[in-house]
């Protein structure tokens, strides 16, 4: 079987352990070969540490872009002054937001400021 060097010098592997743990590990999506790859420490769970941290960040990247999508809606919505389609997506908004907050994308001090501007641009709208 032919040796694929992941990691620096010493630290070489099967091609096919390396996919089956990205496979196993859900990094498929998330994973790419950047700089921090080659500068891993030496300590394995200070490596899994780093594996950890990159899919978290993924995965935290994806939410927030994720409540930009939904509270982009609601802007698109307000700027047309279509009042059943903002409220519609007015209720969107705050769920995502409550969702991020709980989840430590953001302060729930910033998530009430944010429902608090969401709140007062929709009821700027004509019933």
């Amino acid at each position: 079987m032919q040796k694929f060097c992941f990691f620096p010098k010493n630290a070489c592997i099967s091609r096919k352990s390396v996919l089956q743990y990205i496979l196993a590990q859900d990094f498929i999506f998330y994973f790419k070969v950047s700089e921090e790859v080659f500068g891993l420490p030496n300590i394995k769970s200070a490596k899994k540490r780093v594996l950890v941290n990159q899919a978290k960040a993924a995965r935290n990247k994806a939410a927030k872009s994720a409540l930009k999508t939904k509270l982009k809606y609601f802007d698109a919505a307000v700027s047309e002054g279509n009042r059943v389609e903002a409220d519609q997506r007015y209720l969107e908004a705050v769920k995502a937001v409550d969702q991020a907050a709980a989840r430590g994308l953001m302060h729930k001090n910033t998530a009430a400021n944010r429902k608090s501007k969401l709140t007062l641009r929709l009821n700027k709208l004509p019933q």
